[in-house]
């Protein structure tokens, strides 16, 4: 089956997760793409997107790098807290498209039910 690029794209993972612990307001993009490879033992120019959480969940931070530079995009909530893992997982936890969008709405990722994906083949 020969598959087209934006699907690809659409079921790429989208999401490395962090640990909470770490202090994010201090930290801009070398910061965090050096929390990427000490952390997470990733790659920070790879085509995944990089989320972090800071202590108290109410501060979110992706990282994505773009052909010739990163993107660092902030998100604060003032009275709500986004889901994060406890923590206690042993490798970073991937999330798809689909899921990040769950996070970023406030929603668990881990627990909402969706539809599945309905896929056709064209004869």
């Amino acid at each position: 089956m020969r598959r087209r690029r934006h699907d690809r794209l659409r079921r790429a993972d989208a999401g490395v997760f962090g640990r909470r612990r770490h202090r994010l307001s201090a930290k801009q993009i070398d910061g965090l793409a050096a929390l990427v490879v000490d952390v997470l033992d990733a790659d920070p120019f790879s085509s995944h997107l990089f989320v972090f959480c800071n202590r108290s969940r109410d501060k979110l931070k992706l990282l994505f790098w773009h052909n010739n530079g990163f993107w660092l995009w902030y998100r604060r909530l003032e009275r709500e807290r986004f889901w994060w893992p406890n923590g206690h997982e042993p490798a970073p936890v991937m999330l798809s498209v689909r899921e990040l969008s769950w996070l970023l709405e406030g929603l668990n990722p881990k627990r909402v039910q969706a539809h599945k994906r309905a896929q056709f083949e064209l004869l």
